[in-house]
């Protein structure tokens, strides 16, 4: 990557806590953010916990003006901005704010906003419906209501690619600002626990428990039997280095590189391979430079085998010696957040030397033979991050973040 990106400003909301630094705190404790489901009524499900974000109040991020015509989605990733707004110490202005944009990764954001508009509008007829509930029907509400709260008037993006668009909004974000078409972009992902997608995974049996088995998220581990649903929303703050070293900014983290690729086999890793090598080369790294792997694998039978098996077929020998984690071992799968969520774990990792375990792993599977981080954190001098998110469905891609130390 000739021109780099810097990372100055981080907001988090999710069910391990609420900003960057008890996000990360909850991360190296080990601690998991699953509970009982309060947000509707489980009772007809086998499966009745997931990672719901508990006391989150929109009006102290947000105020009390608009916030009623706001899904839960657009509060979530709203309010992350605010955060890495405020963490960027960055002001928005008439002078700068045709410069900023905004890449947000959401998938299914907005399934539940459809199903309560339509009920009304069959149920009762099309007369009824309260029309400003309709923008948020729409999957690019999220992104759209980040740049009228904050009065950002440069290019809005909504990025769905399930799995990866948390990742692939800042990877189209670093795009921009290798192009000179923006000076600062907020990237980010988010996905909302809402019934609708809970039952349609409940359904295919997606998720753990769903055999009326006990659920239990343990990526990597022989017992793994499907994944534990989640929500969450991130926001990191991008811009020139340059550009950022000027203004006196705190350099959380560098963007070295990226790499996208669609596996049309969808299967065995061929996309994922190709996506963590062209993440290399664009970074201009070695595979003996990468400290750690943030992993994507969510617990669920073939995500995490064929990451391993990517892996393993990438660095070779190297494999062994690099430290590979999943947070989602904490968080559970939060779709279009979730790579988001991993690209501010390791950010957390660069800054602090602490990679974050992968927790309740007990049992090894042969499949999965690489060293996980198991159930506590480690300390490690961390200067090169790659985090990696791959899907079910071909889509894969890796992310290389280093240490602002160590690439000035």
């Amino acid at each position: 990557m000739e021109k780099k990106i810097a990372v100055t400003g981080l907001g988090v909301i999710s069910p391990l806590g609420t900003g960057r630094d008890e996000f990360w705190s909850g991360l190296r404790q080990g601690r998991t953010g699953f509970r009982e489901i309060t947000m509707f009524d489980t009772s007809l499900f086998t499966v009745k916990v997931a990672g719901e974000i508990s006391g989150f109040d929109p009006l102290a991020f947000l105020g009390k003006k608009g916030l009623r015509e706001l899904d839960r989605s657009t509060r979530l990733i709203c309010s992350a901005a605010k955060l890495a707004l405020e963490d960027a110490r960055l002001v928005i202005t008439d002078d700068n704010s045709d410069r900023i944009g905004v890449s947000i990764g959401a998938t299914f954001g907005s399934l539940h906003s459809i199903s309560q508009f339509d009920r009304v509008g069959l149920t009762e007829g099309p007369r009824f419906v309260n029309p400003s509930h309709f923008p948020n029907t729409v999957i690019n509400s999220p992104a759209s209501q980040v740049s009228i709260r904050f009065g950002i008037k440069g290019f809005n993006t909504t990025v769905s690619t399930g799995f990866c668009a948390g990742m692939d909004s800042l990877i189209y974000a670093c795009d921009f600002l290798r192009l000179k078409r923006a000076d600062v972009v907020l990237a980010g992902g988010v996905e909302e626990l809402c019934e609708e997608t809970f039952r349609g995974f409940h359904q295919l049996g997606f998720l753990s428990g769903s055999d009326g088995s006990e659920p239990i998220c343990c990526p990597f581990d022989a017992r793994r039997n499907g994944v534990m649903l989640s929500e969450g929303a991130s926001v990191l703050v991008l811009e020139d280095l340059n550009a950022a070293q000027k203004r006196g900014a705190d350099i959380l983290a560098v963007v070295l590189g990226y790499g996208s690729s669609f596996d049309l086999s969808g299967g065995e890793g061929e996309g994922l391979r190709s996506a963590i090598t062209n993440a290399l080369a664009d970074a201009g790294c070695s595979m003996s430079e990468i400290d750690y792997i943030s992993s994507c694998a969510n617990s669920s039978r073939d995500i995490d085998r064929v990451e391993t098996k990517a892996i393993r077929e990438v660095f070779g020998e190297w494999s062994r010696k690099i430290p590979i984690s999943s947070i989602k071992s904490m968080l559970g799968e939060s779709f279009s957040a979730s790579g988001n969520l991993s690209l501010a774990s390791a950010v957390g990792a660069l800054r602090d030397g602490v990679i974050p375990p992968t927790v309740n792993y007990q049992e090894k599977d042969p499949e999965c033979e690489l060293d996980y981080v198991p159930n506590y954190a480690r300390e490690k001098r961390v200067g090169r991050v790659m985090a990696t998110a791959s899907d079910h469905y071909g889509q894969n891609s890796a992310v290389v973040l280093g240490r602002y130390a160590e690439e000035k």
